[in-house]
């Protein structure tokens, strides 16, 4: 019942939403009423009254477009050019059967002890408990063998760093990590300043999703990926809510599928508690115009 009514609240409290309300109301208003009249003409005897049949109609059709109309909590395209289906659903990241992209920062640090570095109920934390059942050490060494070949362009100190790891990659890495029959895409859109707090700029976040883009295309084999909206957590972004994050990884990503093929099936998948924040709406509109 709860999500009926943020869907609902949805549907009425944004410009896309009662646009199209407004539209299936005035279909299924028309509709109802020639079959009122096609009754009447079969059974001219029959004792319709005005109002009350008029206002049953038009109550009638509100109900039904309302319920056509509700935001749906997964939209999806089927592109041509290039052949490749992207999808945008709600749901949780880790109960997809496919290769995962996980956002990192530069530092590729992974503990979520005291939730200092990485907060338990992000993405990355998730990975860690959920996939590697909390061995961080087990983790740190795939990202290390991962990494071998990358060369840091930092290395901190411990007293600018107090906890966490020194070593700093360039900003756009992706770290391969294979297992099971899958690759998680670990990819360091943002940096850990030394205070501990995650930033990414707009363009830091281009630059990495194409990055990104590059390494699904060498290491997906054109199989399905699936991916949060990166950088709506922690980071800080400038002036972009999860709405807009959201927008510019789906232009990034179709602007590079027509470029060169990244994979076969893209989904995004938003978390529950961020369903209220994006416009399902107007992201299917969004969608249809790219």
């Amino acid at each position: 019942m709860t999500g009926l009514l943020r869907r609902l609240r949805m549907l009425i409290g944004t410009r896309h939403g009662l646009a199209l309300l407004g539209r299936n109301w005035a279909v299924q208003f028309g509709l109802l009423a020639g079959a009122a009249q096609l009754f009447l003409a079969l059974w001219p005897d029959a004792d319709l009254p005005g109002w009350p049949t008029f206002l049953g109609i038009a109550g009638l059709a509100a109900l039904i477009a309302t319920l056509i109309s509700l935001p749906r909590n997964r939209i999806s395209r089927d592109f041509t050019h290039p052949e490749v289906t992207v999808t945008v659903e709600v749901g949780d990241l880790f109960d997809h059967d496919c290769h995962l992209v996980i956002g990192f920062t530069d530092t590729f640090d992974t503990d979520t002890a005291d939730e200092s570095l990485v907060q338990r109920r992000s993405v990355q934390g998730q990975f860690l408990h959920r996939v590697y059942d909390g061995d961080v050490a087990a983790l740190d060494i795939r990202l290390a063998e991962a990494l071998a070949e990358v060369a840091p362009v930092r290395t901190e100190s411990r007293t600018a760093k107090r906890v966490g790891k020194l070593e700093r990659y360039p900003v756009g890495t992706v770290a391969v990590v294979k297992g099971s029959g899958r690759a998680y895409f670990c990819t360091a859109y943002g940096r850990m300043n030394n205070d501990l707090m995650v930033s990414c700029g707009t363009e830091q976040l281009w630059q990495s999703l194409a990055a990104l883009w590059d390494a699904v295309r060498r290491h997906g084999h054109r199989d399905e990926v699936a991916m949060p909206i990166v950088g709506s957590d922690l980071a800080r972004i400038n002036n972009m809510d999860h709405a807009s994050l959201l927008k510019l990884l789906l232009l990034s990503f179709v602007a590079h599928s027509r470029a060169q093929g990244v994979c076969g099936s893209l989904t995004v998948v938003v978390r529950p508690l961020d369903y209220y924040r994006i416009d399902m709406l107007e992201l299917g509109v969004f969608l249809r115009s790219l």
